[in-house]
């Protein structure tokens, strides 16, 4: 099994920045790249934030969330990965998006590293093989919130190795996650599971069954779930849903993964849930 010491995360959105402050809270020396500025700034000030806050509440101490946040250094430069032992991938659910950065990486990180994506529905043997690695390329999909929700689940691709589907099982394990092992078929097993319940909540909705409130409350109540199908597709994003699903209909062609024509209608018209204050339900962005 590979030794991991260094963790390079590309993107410092919801998911990259998470990823990268567990990493860090668990002893991992991190790298998180991002190409836009804005992006990068926000994301590793909302660690320290995040860090404080957990401080504040006594989840751990002050020094603890200083020696967390030394540990992070970030760059706009992807060559600044070079030295990474792993690199984690989690820029937007796009697949074109995710092979340009795998041919990018597998050119300026050292050729022995691993490199993982946390795609929650792209074939991992499809983005390896945009690699001249696909033993070292493996998928570890992180739960959102990354600091809260406990579940990794792991993809191996059809070249990944072993020793590589080890190690990042390893590493998902010493961030204190519970690692779940999935085949690379569309979805996996979460969402393969997930996007149709919310698929055909949008379906009710769309077909006047009941209102999204009601959708939610009863499933909420009904099914003792946390959160409705409806308002967790807003925290998800209804864009990323809709890639997801698209990524169901078309690996699997059945027409049950078929997106709800109004979950295109949201995203048409740029209603993505929280990240923008609208989706099924409206919010306070402020």
């Amino acid at each position: 099994m590979k030794a991991i010491q260094v963790v390079g995360i590309v993107g410092a959105g919801q998911m990259g920045r998470g990823i990268a402050q567990v990493a860090a809270q668990t002893g991992y020396e991190v790298v998180l790249f991002d190409a836009f500025k804005n992006s990068l700034d926000f994301g590793h000030n909302f660690i320290k934030t995040q860090l404080d806050k957990g401080t504040e509440k006594g989840k751990w101490s002050a020094d603890d969330a200083k020696a967390a946040y030394a540990k992070i250094r970030t760059s706009e430069n992807m060559t600044d990965l070079k030295n990474c032992d792993l690199v984690i991938e989690a820029a937007t659910e796009k697949r074109e998006l995710k092979f340009d950065i795998f041919r990018k990486l597998d050119e300026v990180v050292n050729s022995v590293a691993i490199l993982a994506s946390n795609t929650s529905s792209i074939s991992i043997t499809e983005i390896a093989a945009v690699t001249k690695r696909p033993h070292l390329v493996a998928g570890m999909h992180f739960m959102n919130p990354v600091p809260v929700m406990k579940l990794v689940e792991g993809i191996r691709g059809l070249e990944t190795s072993e020793e590589t589907f080890t190690t990042v099982a390893s590493v998902a394990q010493k961030m204190g996650k519970t690692w779940i092992a999935a085949q690379d078929y569309p979805g996996f097993a979460v969402n393969r599971i997930l996007m149709p319940m919310i698929n055909e909540a949008v379906y009710a909705l769309y077909e006047g069954v009941a209102s999204a409130k009601d959708i939610d409350t009863a499933m909420k109540l009904g099914t003792n779930q946390p959160m409705g199908p409806l308002e967790l597709a807003d925290f998800i994003g209804l864009d990323t849903c809709l890639a997801i699903m698209n990524v169901l209909h078309d690996g699997l062609a059945d027409t049950k993964y078929r997106p709800c024509p109004l979950l295109r209608q949201y995203v048409a018209a740029g209603r993505y849930g929280r990240k923008n204050g609208k989706g099924f339900h409206i919010y306070d962005t402020k």
